[in-house]
């Protein structure tokens, strides 16, 4: 970048004034790129949970008959459904969207999440899940009773009522027998290059989940046999365009977006090219964590082996239409909404088996 900006600023003394303050401002957001990326990256640690060598690290299990799995209730089945009116135990304040813990009936915790994110959530675990990718619990509940709600959230405000009811909620548990051991990254892990990974990328391009931190990836052990299991946990922001835009509304749970996007921007003899993630809006740049982020993670929906797209490809292609449309219904969708997404994630697999 700096030699190219360098021959612009030698050819600018030859250029009109108003050229050469052109490229004077180029050189000047040169410099600022490569002063403020590492300033980005900053803050940016986290616990690289990756396989010790006495543990089994798993991203990917055989998921046997795909046919057979029950995308309506999906990972936890009709058996771990919530049961019963919830019991609030605080309020959580991580992430963007409004959320809180809470205890069920029989005893179980669960976390609730309000918003956008509540409906694709709850359809990308259960399609993650189908082809033998790991998934948290998830349901969604239009309406919940929960006693001991306050009066006042600080978030989530307008989807709870002075009564304790609150509409539109995804209920979420981790992994039973599992403890969460650290977060890891889409640079850094015990998988790249294998199949299982590069079908996980296209499985995030196939659902366009944009929102790729390395605190949306969880690394879970098994209390007992020590069994290390990576899993994708934050799959809310799907199921809209394939990247940021400028309201969150937008940009996730946006059927008309998703629906129209181009979903392969290139194919070659060996490589696959995804519509995925796209680069943040330049607006962005005055968010360097957002912007930078998003230019970091364009690498994942690109240049993917042609054979391993095509390998989840055949996986996805045993979902009947029926099990598709489950998924959605579980999330609360309209019957009209349910035929219209479960026909444009149809499409996508289409395209896949199609390489």
């Amino acid at each position: 970048m700096l030699t190219n900006t360098a021959d612009l600023i030698s050819q600018a003394s030859r250029k009109p004034l108003r050229t050469r303050r052109h490229v004077k401002w180029l050189s000047t957001f040169a410099i600022l790129v490569l002063v403020l990326v590492p300033v980005a990256g900053r803050g940016q640690a986290f616990r690289d949970a990756t396989a010790t060598p006495t543990a089994t690290a798993t991203l990917w299990k055989d998921p046997g008959d795909i046919r057979a799995r029950d995308l309506y209730y999906g990972v936890g089945g009709k058996e771990d459904e919530p049961r019963g009116a919830m019991t609030f135990l605080k309020e959580d304040m991580g992430g963007t969207q409004p959320k809180f813990d809470a205890r069920d009936e029989a005893g179980r915790k669960w976390k609730a999440k309000l918003g956008v994110e509540a409906q694709p959530e709850t359809v990308a675990t259960r399609l993650l899940w189908a082809v033998g990718y790991f998934a948290n619990e998830n349901y969604y509940l239009k309406v919940v009773e929960v006693n001991g709600l306050p009066k006042h959230l600080h978030r989530g405000q307008n989807f709870a009522t002075s009564d304790g009811t609150v509409k539109g909620a995804r209920l979420q548990r981790h992994p039973k027998d599992y403890k969460k051991a650290g977060d890891w990254s889409w640079k850094h892990n015990p998988f790249r290059g294998q199949r299982e990974f590069n079908g996980l990328r296209v499985m995030m391009a196939l659902i366009d989940n944009w929102d790729l931190t390395h605190k949306n990836n969880a690394v879970f052990e098994d209390r007992d046999s020590g069994e290390v299991m990576y899993e994708v946990s934050d799959v809310g922001a799907s199921f809209g365009p394939p990247g940021q835009s400028y309201t969150n509304k937008k940009s996730k749970n946006n059927l008309d977006a998703y629906g129209r996007k181009k979903f392969i921007s290139k194919i070659t003899p060996k490589y696959v090219d995804f519509n995925f993630p796209t680069h943040p809006p330049l607006l962005y740049f005055f968010d360097l964590p957002l912007f930078f982020g998003g230019v970091s993670h364009h690498w994942i929906g690109k240049h993917i082996p042609r054979q391993d797209a095509k390998w989840v490809g055949s996986l996805l292609a045993q979902l009947s239409h029926e099990q598709i449309c489950n998924a959605f219904r579980a999330a609360g969708y309209t019957p009209e909404q349910v035929e219209a997404y479960s026909a444009a994630v149809q499409a996508r697999i289409d395209s896949l088996n199609r390489l």
